[in-house]
C-alpha cells in the first residue's frame, strides 16, 4: 500500500455514492452528498471530503444518523422558514434549505433559512457558492460539537462554528470565504491523525491552560472535555481570542435560537452513556443583489476589490497575495487533472468500506 496514492474525481465521487447507496441514501440524495464531499476535496480541504466518508459511514451504522431524509417545515412566512431535519443527512437539508433561502430571494429581495436537528453538513461553502453561481450573496453558519473553550476559559463549550459569505464577482471565481472562529476546525486535527502528525502549540490547550499537542490523545480528550480548542486569535485577549470567541457564540445563536434548536453540550452526541444524535442547527441567507444595484456593477465593484487586494504592495515578493476563493479555484484544476491524494490510513478506511458494503465496481490500485 502507498503512502500516498492519487485517485481519479470521478472514480472517487462514483465509490462515495455507492457507499452512501450501500448505506440506504436514496440515489438522488446519494449523488448530493458525494458532490458536497468531493467539491470539499476539489478545493483542496482535505479535512472535510472523502476523508470525512468513514465518519458518516460509522454514524449511520450507529443508528445516530438517518440515511433518509425528513424535513418537517417548521415555519414558512414569506422570506423566512424555519425547518426540522430529523437527523437526516445533513447535506441534503442544507442544500435545500439554501435553495429555498435562494428562491425567496428571488421574490422577497432576501430570504432565510433557520434548520435544527440536522448533522454535519461539510464545508459551508459549498452552499454560498451556490447563491454566488445564482448572482446572489449567500452566507451560511452552523454550530458543531463542543470542542472550543471561551476566552480565559478551559471547558470545551463552542463548537468551530464556520462563518461563510459567498459573492459573484467579475473574476473566474467568486469571492468566497469559509472559515471556523477557531485557530483550526476539528477536522484538521483529524488529518494530523491520519498523517501520525503532532498538533501545532496554541490550536489546544489542556485543563490547566496548557498547549496540548498529542494528536491522538486530543482528539479522545476533546470528547472527555478533558482538552479544548482555541478560538481564533488564541488563548487570552492579547491577539484577539475575545474576537473569536465572541464570532463563534454569534454562530451559535443563529444555529440554535432561532429555530428552538440544541446547543453547546446538548451537541456532544452522548447521552447517559450512550450515543445520541448531533442535533446540530444552521443558517442559511441568500440576498438578491439585482434587488440593490445592478448585478454587473456588483461583480465589477467586487472583482476590483479583489484586484486590488491581490495588486497590493506585499513584504516578500516569493509570497503570492490571495483573496477568499482563490485558492480553492486554482486547487480544483490541479486536482481534477492530478486526481484527489489519498493518504495510507485512508486507503485503509475506504477499502474497509468497499469490503463491508460489497462494492465489486470500483476498484483501486492501493
Amino acid at each position: 500500500m502507498k503512502e500516498i496514492s492519487k485517485v481519479s474525481v470521478k472514480k472517487l465521487e462514483e465509490f462515495m455514492v455507492e457507499v452512501f447507496l450501500g448505506l440506504d441514501v436514496p440515489k438522488e440524495e446519494a449523488k448530493i452528498c458525494a458532490d458536497v464531499l468531493i467539491t470539499s476535496d476539489l478545493h483542496g480541504i482535505e479535512s472535510h471530503g472523502v476523508g470525512r466518508l468513514k465518519m458518516y459511514y460509522d454514524r449511520i451504522k450507529a443508528g445516530i444518523q438517518s440515511p433518509i431524509t425528513k424535513i418537517d417545515i417548521i415555519k414558512d412566512r414569506k422570506a423566512i422558514a424555519v425547518w426540522d431535519g430529523n437527523h437526516g443527512m445533513g447535506h441534503v437539508i442544507s442544500k435545500r434549505a439554501m435553495q429555498n433561502a435562494i428562491d425567496k430571494a428571488k421574490n422577497y429581495g432576501m430570504g432565510s433559512v433557520a434548520v435544527r436537528n440536522s448533522t454535519h453538513y461539510g464545508i459551508a461553502g459549498y452552499y454560498a457558492k451556490l447563491a454566488a453561481k445564482q448572482n446572489m450573496i449567500g452566507l451560511t453558519f452552523t454550530n458543531a460539537r463542543p470542542s472550543i473553550c471561551p476566552t480565559f476559559g478551559t471547558d470545551p463549550m463552542l463548537g468551530t462554528n464556520p462563518i461563510c459569505f459567498g459573492a459573484p464577482s467579475d473574476l473566474e471565481y467568486p469571492f468566497l470565504y469559509d472559515a471556523a472562529t477557531s485557530i483550526s476546525q476539528r477536522g484538521k486535527v483529524e488529518v494530523l491523525d491520519r498523517e501520525n502528525k503532532d498538533t501545532p502549540s496554541g490550536w489546544a490547550i489542556d485543563q490547566k491552560g496548557n498547549p496540548y499537542t498529542d494528536t491522538k490523545k486530543l482528539l479522545v480528550d476533546l470528547v472527555d472535555k478533558k482538552a479544548a480548542m482555541t478560538p481564533l486569535g488564541g488563548i487570552g485577549e492579547l491577539m484577539g481570542g475575545h474576537k473569536g470567541y465572541g464570532l463563534g457564540t454569534m454562530v451559535e445563536i443563529l444555529s440554535a435560537a432561532l429555530q428552538n434548536g440544541s446547543y453547546l453540550h446538548d451537541l456532544h452526541g452522548w447521552e447517559n452513556g450512550k450515543r445520541v444524535p448531533y442535533k446540530l442547527g444552521h443558517f442559511f441567507m441568500a440576498i438578491n443583489i439585482d434587488f440593490f444595484t445592478e448585478i454587473d456593477e456588483f461583480k465589477k465593484i467586487t472583482g476590483d476589490i479583489m484586484r486590488q487586494m491581490q495588486k497590493s504592495k506585499r513584504a516578500d515578493l516569493n509570497q503570492q497575495i490571495y483573496v477568499a476563493g482563490e485558492k480553492e479555484f486554482y486547487n480544483e484544476k490541479r486536482i481534477r487533472k492530478d486526481g484527489v491524494p489519498i493518504n495510507k490510513r485512508l486507503q485503509e478506511n475506504l477499502l474497509v468500506m468497499k469490503d463491508e458494503l460489497n462494492i465489486t465496481s470500483i476498484d483501486f490500485d492501493f
